[in-house]
Protein backbone atom coordinates (compact mmCIF):
# COMPACT_ATOMS: atom_id res chain seq x y z
CA UNK A 1 0.00 0.00 0.00
CA UNK A 2 2.89 3.03 0.95
CA UNK A 3 4.39 1.87 -2.34
CA UNK A 4 1.13 2.53 -4.35
CA UNK A 5 1.20 5.63 -2.54
CA UNK A 6 4.19 7.07 -3.26
CA UNK A 7 4.04 5.99 -7.14
CA UNK A 8 0.61 7.50 -6.81
CA UNK A 9 2.29 11.31 -5.41
CA UNK A 10 5.36 10.88 -7.66
CA UNK A 11 2.14 10.68 -10.62
CA UNK A 12 0.89 13.53 -9.22
CA UNK A 13 4.05 15.15 -9.02
CA UNK A 14 5.34 14.41 -12.78
CA UNK A 15 1.23 14.94 -13.88
CA UNK A 16 0.60 18.78 -11.92
CA UNK A 17 4.45 19.91 -12.88
CA UNK A 18 4.14 23.48 -13.74
CA UNK A 19 1.17 24.00 -12.47
CA UNK A 20 1.60 25.63 -8.98
CA UNK A 21 -0.31 22.56 -7.58
CA UNK A 22 2.22 20.11 -5.46
CA UNK A 23 1.40 16.83 -5.50
CA UNK A 24 0.20 16.67 -2.11
CA UNK A 25 -2.00 19.64 -2.36
CA UNK A 26 -4.23 17.89 -4.72
CA UNK A 27 -6.32 16.53 -2.26
CA UNK A 28 -6.93 19.52 -0.37
CA UNK A 29 -8.24 21.51 -3.97
CA UNK A 30 -10.11 18.39 -4.09
CA UNK A 31 -11.62 19.20 -0.54
CA UNK A 32 -12.28 23.20 -0.43
CA UNK A 33 -13.84 22.63 -4.18
CA UNK A 34 -16.59 20.49 -2.52
CA UNK A 35 -16.12 22.49 0.72
CA UNK A 36 -16.29 26.24 0.22
CA UNK A 37 -15.84 27.35 3.97
CA UNK A 38 -15.12 24.22 5.09
CA UNK A 39 -12.86 24.91 8.28
CA UNK A 40 -9.06 24.10 8.69
CA UNK A 41 -9.92 21.53 11.18
CA UNK A 42 -12.72 20.27 9.65
CA UNK A 43 -10.37 19.64 6.52
CA UNK A 44 -7.82 17.76 8.51
CA UNK A 45 -10.52 15.47 9.61
CA UNK A 46 -11.33 14.63 6.27
CA UNK A 47 -8.15 14.65 4.88
CA UNK A 48 -7.08 12.28 8.51
CA UNK A 49 -4.07 14.91 8.13
CA UNK A 50 -3.15 16.57 11.49
CA UNK A 51 -3.61 20.02 12.24
CA UNK A 52 -0.17 21.52 11.65
CA UNK A 53 0.38 20.29 8.17
CA UNK A 54 -3.09 20.89 7.02
CA UNK A 55 -2.01 25.07 8.29
CA UNK A 56 1.27 24.63 6.43
CA UNK A 57 -0.32 22.82 3.04
CA UNK A 58 -3.10 25.47 2.95
CA UNK A 59 -0.35 28.49 3.90
CA UNK A 60 1.13 27.28 0.61
CA UNK A 61 -2.08 26.77 -1.66
CA UNK A 62 -2.60 30.18 -0.56
CA UNK A 63 0.48 31.63 -1.84
CA UNK A 64 -0.24 29.81 -5.11
CA UNK A 65 -3.15 31.42 -5.42
CA UNK A 66 -5.47 28.55 -5.09
CA UNK A 67 -7.09 29.27 -1.53
CA UNK A 68 -8.25 32.02 0.33
CA UNK A 69 -8.39 31.73 3.95
CA UNK A 70 -10.95 34.15 6.02
CA UNK A 71 -12.27 33.84 9.75
CA UNK A 72 -15.60 32.48 10.47
CA UNK A 73 -18.21 34.93 11.23
CA UNK A 74 -19.55 33.27 14.28
CA UNK A 75 -16.53 31.96 15.46
CA UNK A 76 -13.25 34.14 14.72
CA UNK A 77 -11.24 31.51 16.49
CA UNK A 78 -12.44 29.37 13.29
CA UNK A 79 -10.39 29.43 10.05
CA UNK A 80 -12.61 28.79 7.23
CA UNK A 81 -10.73 27.94 3.61
CA UNK A 82 -12.37 29.06 0.25
CA UNK A 83 -11.68 27.83 -3.37
CA UNK A 84 -10.16 30.53 -5.84
CA UNK A 85 -11.27 30.86 -9.43
CA UNK A 86 -7.76 29.26 -9.91
CA UNK A 87 -8.20 26.02 -7.94
CA UNK A 88 -12.35 25.54 -9.44
CA UNK A 89 -9.89 26.07 -12.75
CA UNK A 90 -7.28 23.16 -12.35
CA UNK A 91 -10.24 21.08 -10.61
CA UNK A 92 -11.23 19.22 -13.91
CA UNK A 93 -7.56 18.50 -13.96
CA UNK A 94 -6.80 17.32 -11.07
CA UNK A 95 -10.07 15.20 -11.05
CA UNK A 96 -8.64 13.52 -14.96
CA UNK A 97 -5.19 13.10 -13.00
CA UNK A 98 -7.22 10.80 -10.58
CA UNK A 99 -9.07 9.02 -12.49
CA UNK A 100 -6.36 8.36 -15.05
CA UNK A 101 -3.64 6.67 -12.05
CA UNK A 102 -6.79 4.88 -11.00
CA UNK A 103 -7.51 3.30 -14.17
CA UNK A 104 -3.88 2.68 -14.77
CA UNK A 105 -3.65 1.03 -11.84
CA UNK A 106 -6.82 -1.45 -12.22
CA UNK A 107 -6.44 -1.56 -16.19
CA UNK A 108 -5.21 -5.59 -15.96
CA UNK A 109 -7.85 -6.47 -13.92
CA UNK A 110 -11.04 -8.06 -14.85
CA UNK A 111 -14.44 -7.01 -13.91
CA UNK A 112 -14.85 -9.41 -11.13
CA UNK A 113 -11.42 -8.20 -9.74
CA UNK A 114 -11.98 -4.61 -9.93
CA UNK A 115 -15.02 -5.18 -8.46
CA UNK A 116 -14.03 -7.51 -5.67
CA UNK A 117 -10.16 -5.61 -5.17
CA UNK A 118 -12.78 -2.43 -4.87
CA UNK A 119 -14.87 -3.17 -2.10
CA UNK A 120 -12.06 -4.96 -0.20
CA UNK A 121 -10.05 -1.72 -0.39
CA UNK A 122 -13.49 -0.10 0.95
CA UNK A 123 -13.49 -2.55 3.99
CA UNK A 124 -10.14 -1.50 4.78
CA UNK A 125 -10.27 1.80 4.33
CA UNK A 126 -13.11 1.94 6.85
CA UNK A 127 -10.91 -0.06 8.89
CA UNK A 128 -8.42 2.30 8.73
CA UNK A 129 -10.62 5.32 9.32
CA UNK A 130 -11.57 3.48 12.51
CA UNK A 131 -8.80 4.14 14.64
CA UNK A 132 -8.91 7.76 14.66
CA UNK A 133 -12.43 8.41 13.91
CA UNK A 134 -12.91 5.94 17.06
CA UNK A 135 -10.17 7.47 18.51
CA UNK A 136 -8.24 4.33 18.94
CA UNK A 137 -4.49 4.50 20.60
CA UNK A 138 -1.69 2.02 19.51
CA UNK A 139 -1.98 0.00 23.10
CA UNK A 140 -5.95 -0.47 21.73
CA UNK A 141 -4.48 -2.25 18.42
CA UNK A 142 -1.75 -4.10 20.38
CA UNK A 143 -5.42 -5.74 22.54
CA UNK A 144 -7.04 -6.84 19.96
Amino acid sequence: INVISRCAHAYRSDSLEGSGLGASHYFYVMQVCANPGISQEQLAKNLYINKSSVTRAIAALEENGFVERRPCEEDKRVTRVYPTDKATEILPEVRRIARAWNSFLLADLEEEEKTRFLATLDKITQKAQSYIDLNLTAEDLQNR
